[in-house]
């Protein structure tokens, strides 16, 4: 009898597979009030994220975390009316061309676009209805005009360039976030351990596409396949 096969393993929420939000410091916020300045107070590491983040101070007492960006320290000021880094402001009131990062999905809510380490949107057209912006993935994705954004590009770029020489720390690494290292390939295991093992090369062997009589759980590769079948 084989064993259960990764994603059946995952969705009993085993400590293996939980994230281990109680190490998690900050939610990433932007003011729920209108505030004219605020002072970073504080730069820290968050476990749950790549990038560093920044503390900031408003000038009614209140605090919200974003994303740290370049070329900022502790103690810089931090407006919603001037074009420069670190400063937020609504998406109608920055200039085309403009990076940005932490973009509101919708207005008076909470970043949800770019906020990797490194990363940066740049602002392409403004109109009266939407402002279109293109995201790190090269998409070009409109926004309401009221949604809020953050100015300049998240700090941490250098996070990749580094070599992991070691397989142990490459183990704490995904540890410390609650990723399964290291992964296996279906193709690379035997028959009894999973659907797409065995056979001569690595190769699946029986479509990936879902059948309809697929009972819940069963590891079928492709999910809502686009088209089946020969190209005519």
């Amino acid at each position: 009898m084989g064993k259960r096969i990764i994603t059946q393993r995952r969705g009993r929420g085993t400590s293996t597979y939980k994230a281990p939000s109680h190490r998690y410091k900050h939610t990433i916020t932007y003011p729920k009030t209108d505030v004219k300045s605020g002072t970073i107070i504080n730069l820290i590491n968050d476990t749950s994220r790549s990038a560093p983040l920044a503390i900031i101070k408003l000038d009614d007492n209140s605090k919200i975390t974003i994303p740290a960006p370049l070329k900022v320290k502790q103690g810089d000021q931090i407006n919603f009316t001037e074009v420069n880094p670190g400063n937020i402001l609504k998406l109608k009131d920055i200039p085309e061309g403009t990076q940005i990062y932490n973009i509101e999905k919708l207005p008076k809510s909470h970043g949800t676009f770019c906020r990797a380490a490194g990363t940066s949107a740049k602002v392409l057209t403004k109109t009266k209805g939407y402002v279109e912006v293109k995201l790190p993935s090269k998409k070009q994705k409109r926004f309401h005009p009221e949604c809020r954004a953050t100015i300049g590009e998240i700090a941490g770029t250098g996070r990749l360039e580094k070599p992991i020489l070691k397989a142990g720390k490459k183990h704490h690494m995904m540890k410390a976030k609650g990723k399964l290292y290291p992964k296996t390939s279906g193709v690379a295991m035997n028959a009894v351990d999973h659907p797409f093992g065995s056979g001569r090369g690595r190769h699946v062997g029986k479509p990936k596409t879902a059948p309809k009589n697929a009972p819940p759980g069963r590891n079928v590769g492709l999910i809502r396949a686009k088209r089946t079948g020969k190209k005519k």
